[in-house]
């Protein structure tokens, strides 16, 4: 596969460990107020369309120090969700064959 920023090539775990390498600062985190609380969230958009994820890091946000403590093992984990994405919607851009259509089985389960 190739990276989606700046088409290096390597198989999807080179892909993933280059990418928190390389491209770390595409990972965007921070702390947001909502109903339950303040939030310690990541976000990342995908280079090739509007879908972005966003996700809550520390779902219970009491830990101040979390973002900082565990900054690259969230930028994997949002890197991660990220090439699984390239893979569904994006394959052939990055050099990776499409997912497979499940086939229904009879009965209609699969």
């Amino acid at each position: 596969m190739i990276c989606p920023y700046c088409a290096a090539p390597g198989t999807r775990m080179e892909t993933h460990a280059h990418l928190g390498r390389d491209h770390g600062d595409r990972v965007a985190t921070f702390r947001e107020d909502d109903k339950y609380g303040m939030r310690l969230k990541f976000a990342l958009d995908c280079p090739f369309c509007d879908e972005g994820l966003e996700r809550v890091a520390n779902p219970r946000g009491r830990e101040p120090g979390f973002l900082e403590e565990f900054e690259r093992e969230i930028r994997l984990v949002a890197f991660d969700l990220l090439l699984y994405h390239l893979q569904a919607s994006h394959a052939e851009r990055v050099g990776l064959p499409p997912v497979p259509l499940d086939e229904p089985t009879a009965g209609g389960t699969r």
